[in-house]
């Protein structure tokens, strides 16, 4: 018998659907997803690997991490407008068994340091 692969895929017909999405995202990033970007980039945080603008299933992530099942989403004013629409979102990551925080730009800007903190409080059961 054939071991699973446990990675995540996105089905190829929507990731050619998005792909061009998450590669502008990632190409013009928010100034409070650059400055998180910093802290996760490069396994600088524990040695852990992040990846940025990431697809799964119909959506892409801002930031995702593989070993924790840690999604991080950075909300701009616009998500003040789309409630329902981040509360559907929300429960499709949480149904696959993701495990999903979120911090608005004006407080990765102002207080990364808590943010940073609470992120941390994530993987300590990985690390």
């Amino acid at each position: 018998m054939k071991k699973q692969d446990k990675r995540w895929h996105t089905n190829p017909e929507l990731w050619d659907k998005l792909k061009h999405i998450a590669y502008e995202k990632r190409h013009k990033p928010t100034e409070a997803e650059k400055a998180l970007w910093k802290h996760l980039r490069m396994h600088r945080l524990y040695g852990i690997k992040f990846r940025r603008q990431h697809s799964i299933g119909q959506f892409i992530v801002d930031f995702y991490c593989k070993e924790a099942k840690l999604i991080i989403e950075v909300d701009g004013e616009i998500h003040q407008y789309q409630i329902d629409e981040d509360s559907i979102r929300q429960k499709y990551l949480e149904h696959k068994e993701f495990k999903v925080i979120r911090f608005t730009n004006e407080m990765v800007l102002k207080n990364i340091e808590e943010v940073m903190k609470q992120i941390k409080a994530c993987l300590a059961s990985i690390i």
